[in-house]
């Protein structure tokens, strides 16, 4: 396979996370098993085969490579790829691919699902991608993916399979959806993002930011343009309820030393060793 960006991998159960994220530079994720990404700021050449992107914000880090990967999919003769992506983006998105069409001369079929917070997604019979408020400086969302699971109603746990059988047939609903919180995608945000959305410290895996980590550096201001601190996961520890918590997006002002050490001075058992650093 062609190497043509950097693309870090961990393996969390029956899930595989991969990307890259870097404040300024480009972002971009993907979960093969749920055949879907977060964010292209670039364009590993293997990424194509996801079908399904969610974009958090349109800042150039997080999009650079919209075109690339639609061109890429039709050059591949795959099927159109579905982008959500903030409902504010979706005009701007298209005359972007509209000139990158005419530029190229080549043809850049994609379907484009204008999001807003409080939707609901279906991705598959087994998966629901619900929308979250974020808070950053232009319009941005976030993503929880659900897994969904049938359960039969306790008024029926004891009855016989020829009986849940007649019920079924007579168009008797006997059994209640559950639903699991598997990922959660925040994207870039202020600790809003987080603290409005309590499920993002429950699902099982947490992607998130933390572009700064630097002890000098005023959180407020952070806040101000929409990013968090190291301080604000130390002040949020105990409400991390999270199995792994990944966190990236980190300043180029730092190198990865850097990183891990404050962070390890600050956090020495890393969560419980649920934090995962993405550098």
């Amino acid at each position: 396979m062609l190497d043509n960006a950097p693309n870090l991998t961990h393996r969390h159960g029956a899930l595989t996370i991969e990307g890259y994220s870097r404040a300024a530079v480009q972002s971009y994720w993907r979960i093969p098993e749920l055949r879907l990404a977060f964010d292209i700021g670039a364009h590993p050449w293997d990424y194509m085969g996801i079908p399904n992107l969610a974009i958090s914000h349109v800042h150039l880090d997080h999009v650079a490579a919209l075109a690339v990967y639609v061109a890429r999919r039709r050059m591949m003769k795959m099927d159109p790829p579905t982008i959500y992506l903030p409902e504010e983006a979706v005009k701007p998105a298209e005359m972007l691919l509209k000139i990158f069409s005419r530029m190229d001369r080549g043809r850049l079929p994609c379907h484009l699902v204008p999001v807003v917070p409080g939707q609901e997604i279906e991705l598959s019979r087994e998966l629901v991608m619900s929308v979250h408020r974020t808070t950053h400086t232009i319009p941005s969302v976030g993503y929880i993916v659900w897994e969904r699971r049938k359960k039969l109603k306790p008024e029926y746990l004891t009855l016989s399979g020829p009986e849940i059988r007649d019920l079924k047939l007579a168009g008797i609903e006997i059994t209640t959806e559950m639903r699991l919180p598997l990922v959660a995608y925040t994207g870039d945000t202020s600790p809003g993002g987080l603290d409005n959305n309590p499920d993002m410290y429950r699902v099982q895996v947490l992607i998130t930011e933390m572009t700064f980590v630097a002890p000098g550096h005023r959180k407020e201001k952070i806040h101000k343009h929409g990013h968090m601190h190291l301080d604000d996961f130390v002040a949020r520890a105990d409400k991390f309820q999270n199995e792994l918590i990944i966190a990236g997006h980190f300043s180029v002002r730092y190198n990865t030393r850097q990183i891990e050490r404050w962070v390890k001075k600050r956090l020495p058992d890393m969560l419980g060793g649920r934090l995962k650093l993405w550098v």
